[in-house]
């Protein structure tokens, strides 16, 4: 269902977009890239202080529990390693783009800033069809392979969006290191775009 409403929302911002059609209250938000930006961040924040229980789950796995958020941020780099190469771009630009980890909405507004708009729109799908896929590949990959695979696939979402289906295929040991990673993943993307537009 949350598939449904994504597309849903993506056509209809699309439709808003080329239709030419001026509503005052879009137009700021549009003009106001930086403070959806903060928003999203102070969101972001709100979430991970929320999550009860979580600094006593920490101290039982020590630097254990950041092999999955590292191996994510690794196995992600190297995808946008690969696909600058196929696709004869900046090696900065891909490794960006793939720097998002599914967070759509601040990997968009951040490129769009740092880089530009056209880089944003392609870092905001590439980002929302990994959401999307992790979705479909959640419930196939914990019967499949394992419970830890299901986090790599969801990413920084593994912490919000994409935690219920987790919770639902997996166990609770699971959902424990699906909410760190998408703690680490999140405060990582916003470091890891501007890192790698950097390079440039």
């Amino acid at each position: 269902m949350i598939v449904l409403f994504m597309i849903c929302a993506l056509v209809i911002g699309l439709l808003y977009g080329m239709s030419g059609i001026d509503f005052t209250f879009l137009n700021i938000i549009s003009e106001n890239t930086d403070l959806v930006l903060y928003i999203l961040m102070f969101s972001v924040g709100i979430s991970i202080g929320m999550q009860r229980g979580i600094l006593s789950k920490i101290k039982e796995y020590h630097l254990k529990i950041f092999i999955i958020p590292i191996g994510i941020i690794i196995g992600s780099f190297l995808g946008g390693v690969i696909c600058s190469l196929i696709l004869k771009m900046p090696i900065g630009y891909g490794t960006a783009i793939t720097s998002g980890l599914g967070w759509y909405s601040l990997a968009g507004v951040t490129i769009s800033s740092l880089a530009n708009v056209e880089l944003g729109s392609i870092a905001f799908m590439s980002n929302l069809m990994r959401e999307m896929f992790s979705f479909i590949l959640i419930p196939f990959l914990a019967v499949r392979l394992n419970y830890y695979t299901c986090i790599a696939s969801a990413a920084a979402t593994s912490e919000d969006t994409t935690l219920p289906l987790i919770l639902k295929y997996t166990n609770e040991e699971t959902v424990v290191l699906s909410v760190f990673n998408g703690v680490i993943c999140s405060l990582m993307v916003p470091i890891l775009i501007s890192s790698c537009l950097n390079m440039l």
